[in-house]
């Protein structure tokens, strides 16, 4: 309610990309407080219940909501992000150097919508930065991924380089990774996602991860993001290329270029759309790839989700995890308890005892 009635009101006054920094800034500022992150937790964190958590990729996960990439840019606010009820999160997304992003205004609200748009351009401090503040805190409470990309002056022939280069220098910050190579606001980047261009690259990709597997002496897993905006038969050869190349997972979906159904007048703005609209669609992918992969290829469930009931759909469909991101924005941190609820009383609702037998339901 102190969210919605009070702190909303006045970000929603604000320039969108403002009111982010704010956010972030003061994320990172409580998690440098001594005894702040308690306050956090005790007012937004969600308590680790047996019939909701996740252990994946090496990993347990105490709920199985997190947070998707693009908030925490630079893993500045972990800390701040980790007691706000999150089961893991993304930081990201981060390239080998830094760079400016787009120009602004790169960021735009469609409250009657319950949408975003941006268009920021993998805006980012770059992995040297990023390192340096993983080695400055290096206890955290939840699992956190990195997401990675390319530099926007990098070609595509040579974008390899640029997620090796990412994953060499992070590898050991990361609890797992992620390879984005569905943000629409790249140029040509989305051309990663099809046929022997991804073949390639995710065999690059692989070839690093292994190297940096033996030099470290630790296995670590890594997913790759996908854009909705794919026919059927384009997703059907990139879960096939996606289960050959060994990667982990999948993270589906990343923002929409459609403007299906929307009122606002900011879905005239270009960029990647995220939140209501594309719940949906996201959920529809996620089924299309856990049928084709027989369950086989983790997903986690990323589109769209403001209550349990998306989530649960979502995981009924086939995913073993979730992320959330317009909904923190539009409905605060207070969202994270009531989609936990909200998730153990779908459980209940249909007699499962643990949210590992709901992951594609729908299918059974």
């Amino acid at each position: 309610m102190l969210y919605r009635n009070v702190v909303k009101p006045i970000f929603f006054k604000l320039d969108p990309e403002k009111a982010h920094h704010l956010v972030i800034g003061g994320l990172h500022t409580a998690g440098s407080i001594p005894g702040a992150s308690h306050v956090l937790r005790s007012i937004w964190g969600v308590k680790e219940s047996s019939d909701l958590t996740v252990d994946l990729f090496g990993l347990h996960f105490h709920t199985p909501v997190g947070l998707a990439a693009g908030l925490d840019k630079n893993a500045v606010a972990v800390k701040g992000f980790s007691s706000i009820g999150f089961g893991f999160m993304e930081v990201g997304t981060v390239t080998p150097k830094g760079q400016p992003g787009n120009d602004q205004p790169r960021l735009f609200r469609l409250p009657s919508d319950e949408a975003l748009v941006n268009r920021m351009g993998f805006n980012n401090d770059g992995t040297e930065a990023m390192a340096r503040r993983f080695s400055n805190h290096p206890k955290r409470q939840i699992p956190v991924a990195i997401n990675i990309g390319k530099n926007k002056v990098t070609p595509n022939e040579e974008a390899y380089k640029d997620y090796q280069e990412c994953i060499r220098l992070l590898y050991p910050h990361g609890d797992f990774f992620v390879v984005n190579i569905s943000s629409p606001n790249t140029p040509d980047l989305r051309n990663l996602q099809y046929g022997s261009e991804l073949s390639s690259l995710l065999a690059h990709i692989m070839d690093e991860m292994k190297e940096q597997a033996r030099k470290h002496n630790t296995n670590k897993h890594i997913l790759v993001k996908i854009a909705p905006d794919v026919s059927d038969a384009e997703l059907e050869s990139m879960v096939d290329v996606l289960q050959s190349s060994g990667v982990s997972g999948v993270i589906a979906t990343n923002t929409t270029l459609s403007r299906e159904g929307l009122n606002h007048s900011n879905a005239k703005e270009s960029g990647g759309l995220s939140g209501k609209p594309l719940t949906q669609r996201s959920t529809d992918i996620i089924s299309r790839i856990y049928k084709q992969s027989h369950g086989q290829l983790p997903i986690i469930g990323s589109g769209g989700i403001f209550t349990g009931k998306d989530a649960y759909e979502k995981i009924r469909a086939g995913a073993s995890l979730v992320e959330i991101y317009t909904a923190l924005i539009y409905e605060g941190p207070d969202v994270n308890r009531k989609i936990h609820a909200e998730l153990r009383k779908c459980l209940r609702q249909d007699g499962f005892r643990h949210i590992s037998e709901a992951v594609g339901a729908d299918h059974h």
